[in-house]
């Protein structure tokens, strides 16, 4: 079988470079002519454990193949997936604009009956925007090519995303006829060996399952991070309270972990597009209105109990700031609550010196030489007023506290992902402030 996947960002590339890995032939296509020739050279634009190998051994193989050339990159293939990028738009909305112009340039180039999937995060009914989009290409040049449109959103996580698409745990699916739904489940048969299943659905449903699954993660880190902060006031403990309440099968511990909000690249988006989608037909997600409300605040954590520390002194203080990426695994810096407290920080006129074990590019760019990018952990701390843990990188887990101690001006950790044990710590002289920590 030969797929074509538009798009070489993130989702793009996973998805490219997978269904590769599976034995079908895969073109990938961008327009942007400098990253297809990276891409062709071997070179990973993006941060993602195992996707580097795996590209260049299907380039070798001749499994997949990157052009800027949308219409010799669609020729002969029997699914093409739209994977571009959907930027919020005007008060949140999801900007189509990259996914209709390309739905109007495959209008323009196929030749035979198409499986045209969107994989991208779109909102409901954007499907049909498609499905218009290529009708009025193909009668333009009076075409009576064949084509179903599909919905198959993905599902990855950053840092894991090959593994999550070898081995997924389900695979949503959304089609109107069986003749798409044939092709489809042919295609995803090798990732289901591990009997997860195949969620064939409508169309629509598969559209706003994506939104609802990142609404559902954001609301439990929104509420996790408030029972933290309810915590820090009532001299309770939020590692007890997370366990007690994780034990509970109708609850489960998964993304009970607080912290200082999150971030990246889907859940504030997407949030956001699932809000003003319900706000256009005259509904309010009054609960997921009040998730980013709270993850609006919870960005703010750790710099309030700075503020108070250093009695809202921060001139001239030295900040040593270990974690830039949102996450672990992932050199993205979007939406990060780390560049968050960087850029208040140096508004209150403090100095920061920052590492991450991969972001550090990507920080550069956003902010420049207003920084020090140290070399590594250690070099962040030199003379630091404090050390501020915001990504829990498994290098940070267990660090050199006495070396620390040693080149801080003073010793004061303020722990955003509550990764160190408060006595330990405190036992070699430092004073720790976590999130709901006693």
């Amino acid at each position: 079988m030969k797929i074509a996947v538009v798009g070489t960002g993130y989702v793009g590339l996973v998805t490219g470079t997978c269904f590769a890995e599976s034995g079908v032939t895969v073109t990938c296509i961008d327009k942007d002519k400098s990253k297809i020739k990276k891409l062709n050279e071997g070179a990973v634009p993006i941060y993602e454990p195992g996707l580097e190998d795996m590209m260049r051994r299907n380039m070798e193989k001749k499994r997949l193949f990157f052009t800027s050339d949308l219409k010799k990159g669609i020729d002969e293939a029997e699914v093409i997936f739209i994977a571009v990028g959907t930027p919020p738009g005007e008060y949140g909305s999801a900007d189509l604009r990259h996914v209709i112009a390309v739905a109007e340039e495959i209008g323009s180039a196929i030749k035979a009956y198409t499986v045209v999937v969107t994989k991208s995060t779109v909102p409901v009914g954007t499907s049909e925007k498609i499905r218009k989009a290529i009708i009025t290409s193909l009668a333009k040049r009076k075409s009576k090519v064949q084509f179903d449109v599909a919905s198959n959103p993905e599902f990855l996580k950053e840092g894991a995303a090959v593994d999550d698409f070898l081995k997924p745990e389900r695979i949503v699916i959304g089609v109107d006829n069986d003749r798409a739904e044939g092709i489809m489940k042919s295609l995803y048969m090798p990732f289901v060996l591990n009997n997860h299943p195949i969620l064939f659905m409508d169309i629509a449903s598969a559209e706003i399952t994506k939104y609802a699954a990142n609404a559902m993660l954001a609301t439990r880190i929104s509420f996790i991070n408030e029972i933290a902060n309810l915590c820090d006031i009532l001299g309770a403990d939020i590692n007890h309270v997370r366990k007690g309440i994780g034990s509970d099968s109708r609850i489960g511990s998964k993304f009970l972990y607080p912290g200082t909000g999150y971030g990246g690249s889907c859940f504030p988006k997407d949030v956001k597009a699932i809000i003003k989608t319900a706000h256009d037909k005259g509904y309010e997600l009054n609960v997921i209105k009040a998730v980013e409300k709270a993850n609006d605040y919870q960005k703010k954590v750790i710099f309030n109990k700075m503020a108070k520390h250093f009695g809202n002194k921060f001139r001239n203080r030295i900040i040593g700031i270990w974690g830039l990426s949102f996450k672990p695994k992932t050199d993205d810096i979007r939406e990060s609550s780390s560049i968050y407290l960087i850029e208040k920080l140096l508004t209150e006129g403090a100095q920061v010196r920052a590492y991450d074990p991969a972001a550090m590019n990507e920080a550069g760019k956003v902010l420049g030489k207003r920084i020090l990018l140290a070399g590594d952990p250690y070099a962040a701390l030199k003379g630091a007023d404090a050390m501020v843990l915001m990504t829990e990188w498994a290098e940070f887990h267990l660090p050199d506290f006495k070396k620390m101690a040693g080149i801080m001006n003073a010793k004061v950790i303020f722990d955003g992902r509550n990764i160190y044990n408060p006595e330990d710590v405190k036992k070699l002289g430092f004073k720790y402030f976590g999130i709901g920590r006693r």
